[in-house]
């Protein structure tokens, strides 16, 4: 019996997206970030930044937790009162990105010159280049760029990685009527 809802549990676990409009002050992102901490959620992605209205910002959180936990975690969060608005993504269809920095170092001519091959095929952008290190950088899905840090793992022993948490927007659909 046991097996069985351990199971049930295991399946119902999902990368779920939450987008959230904020006041934008000191101490919002700490709060937030807290409210996961103090229930054990775990966080596997937070970006802030501010939006069209210097008074707002938005956050985009990125949890791994069943439907039950999510509603939770959407509750706790609209009763914040810094919180505007919650906006649960999980089964929208947006389009999310994240930023990825791969430093190649101890890099010769013929180094350079496959890293250039493989970011053009990669459509990795060359953002700075040195006399022995190049600077990609990847505007990708989480995924996307989990593949490229295995791909140059395997072929360069020593990168260096910094990536950013994705950002997601609902998508926009043109629809004849």
């Amino acid at each position: 019996m046991l097996g069985k809802e351990v199971k049930k549990m295991e399946s119902s676990m999902k990368k779920r997206w939450i987008s959230l409009y904020v006041e934008n002050q000191v101490g919002v992102l700490s709060k937030i970030s807290g409210l996961f901490s103090g229930k054990s959620y775990n966080l596997d992605s937070l970006t802030v930044g501010t939006t069209e209205d210097p008074s707002v910002s938005r956050m985009t959180i990125a949890t791994v937790s069943d439907d039950e936990t999510f509603e939770q975690i959407k509750k706790q969060l609209n009763r914040c009162v810094e919180v505007i608005e919650v906006i649960d993504f999980t089964n929208s269809r947006i389009h999310r990105k994240e930023v990825l920095y791969i430093k190649i170092k101890d890099c010769d001519e013929a180094v350079k010159t496959e890293i250039f091959r493989i970011a053009t095929i990669f459509h990795l952008a060359v953002v700075d280049y040195g006399k022995t290190e190049m600077l990609l950088e990847s505007l990708q899905t989480e995924k996307r760029n989990d593949e490229i840090i295995s791909y140059f793992s395997s072929y360069f022993k020593n990168i260096e990685v910094v990536r950013g948490g994705s950002v997601a927007i609902k998508g926009v659909s043109i629809q004849d009527k």
